[in-house]
């Protein structure tokens, strides 16, 4: 069974929070809600595929400094900012700060779910960008010193001769060392190989 992203809510109004989990919800998403952005940090699993809906301005850790924070972390997790009418410069700001996008009270509904669910897609985009460099750069560290100078050359479109001359040593050696590499690399052609140097990039 799949596990749905869940998204996180960041508000301090009870009522506004309550209105957006239950939209979540009847849009098919997993919806959870804080209070405040200590208890999100305190209680939320932020590992996971999921997004933030936080409130610019709440007691104690604003939305800015939560996002601020979750940018110290190095969390990758697309957050909406939900601004007041007075507050757009903060949204703004927000913004540039790597925000997914920010939404003026009162929030368009069917325009928020939209956006939500491309956040959630971005994240999984990302994430599962992030686990093929992971896999790749796996896979090369198990490459000797002069298997990865001869990956390298062969990534450049260099022939085995050509490799043979530049690293003086035979074409037999080239041959044989690539033989390693492409068991190494789990490869099936050059292209592969090519695919997971050009990954980790």
């Amino acid at each position: 069974m799949n596990i749905l992203p869940t998204v996180h809510i960041v508000d301090d109004d009870e009522a506004i929070r309550d209105s957006l989990r239950l939209l979540i919800k009847v849009s098919g998403m997993h919806p959870q809600t804080y209070s405040s952005a200590e208890d999100l940090l305190n209680n939320a699993d932020l590992t996971q595929h999921c997004c933030l809906i936080v409130d610019v301005r709440m007691p104690g850790m604003s939305g800015l400094e939560l996002q601020h924070h979750l940018n110290e972390k190095q969390y990758k997790i697309p957050l909406i900012i939900i601004t007041g009418h007075g507050d757009i410069s903060l949204a703004v700001e927000a913004m540039k700060s790597g925000a997914y996008d920010f939404f003026e009270k009162p929030v368009d509904d069917d325009r928020l779910v939209n956006r939500i669910r491309e956040s959630l897609d971005s994240y999984a985009e990302l994430t599962n960008q992030k686990k093929q460099i992971e896999d790749a750069n796996e896979l090369i560290s198990t490459l000797t010193g002069r298997e990865k100078e001869i990956m390298d050359l062969l990534v450049q479109g260099k022939f085995n001769k050509l490799i043979a001359s530049e690293l003086n040593i035979s074409v037999r050696t080239v041959e044989a060392h690539r033989g390693s590499i492409m068991h190494k690399m789990k490869a099936q052609s050059l292209s592969d190989i090519v695919r997971i140097a050009l990954t980790c990039q």
